[in-house]
């Protein structure tokens, strides 16, 4: 689902989310067995998320879900701030690192893929601002490999940093326009082909091809290709080849 909620990540109480991400809350140590776990919690919490998105997400539907009171819920969760970190960390737990074997680009190209199928999985994601990132293992873990893929190629640590947030950057942003571009298909019920079959006869009245000769001419081949205004598919894969064309230009300057 796609929505305008927004999300922060790392909005939470700092302590109390790496805690929790990292499994570092104290147990209890007497009195009756917990009824909940921590994890438990989250994997409601995911499954809600990707049917629903994030304002779907409270304390009081995940508490209904798991047939307990909402209040009980804090006992495991300090808050939905700390609850969106873990779920970010969990849902990169999906990606796996590139064969050990591959080359950088061969590996870049792995990981950017990974990346676009994983907002498709999880489109909640792209409701997430994580400027401030979820220090969780898995993302810990991601970074490292995500890391070995560019490591010895010249580069400085800077630059590898800015090769890796390249990629990254350019895989969330390739995913939110092909969610967004199915979540239209999806709300309205037309596809494309069918937006364009409606709306062809009144641009072509109103829009002066002599005035516009460049548009015209380019934009009716993009449409054709693309079989409707935009080409998530086509964009991705030109816009990665370009990405690392310019990654190994820059690899080969040293």
């Amino acid at each position: 689902m796609v929505n305008v909620t927004t999300e922060f990540s790392g909005a939470g109480d700092p302590v109390r989310t790496l805690e929790l991400l990292w499994g570092l809350q104290e147990r209890p140590r007497r009195g009756p067995r917990p009824k909940l776990t921590a994890e438990e919690i989250v994997r409601t919490a995911l499954a809600l998320a990707d049917a629903d998105g994030l304002e779907a997400l409270s304390m009081r539907r995940i508490a209904e879900r798991l047939g307990v009171s909402a209040m009980s819920i804090y006992t495991y969760v300090p808050g939905k701030a700390e609850l969106i970190d873990v779920m970010l960390d969990r849902a990169y737990g999906e990606l796996t690192p590139p064969p050990g074997d591959a080359g950088w680009r061969a590996a870049l190209e792995h990981l950017a893929r990974q990346t676009l199928a994983l907002f498709h999985r999880h489109p909640w994601m792209l409701q997430v601002a994580t400027g401030r990132p979820p220090l969780g293992p898995n993302l810990v873990e991601k970074y490292e490999y995500e890391l070995r893929a560019v490591d010895g190629l010249g580069l400085t640590d800077v630059e590898m940093d800015s090769v890796v947030a390249l990629v990254n950057g350019f895989a969330e942003s390739s995913a939110r326009v092909s969610v967004h571009t199915a979540e239209a298909r999806r709300r309205t019920g037309m596809t494309d082909e069918q937006w364009w079959e409606a709306t062809a006869p009144i641009v072509d009245k109103v829009v002066d091809t002599e005035r516009y000769p460049l548009g015209h001419r380019v934009g009716t081949a993009a449409g054709q290709e693309y079989g409707g205004a935009v080409g998530p598919g086509h964009a991705f894969e030109f816009g990665l080849a370009r990405i690392l064309d310019g990654i190994e230009a820059l690899i080969a300057s040293r």
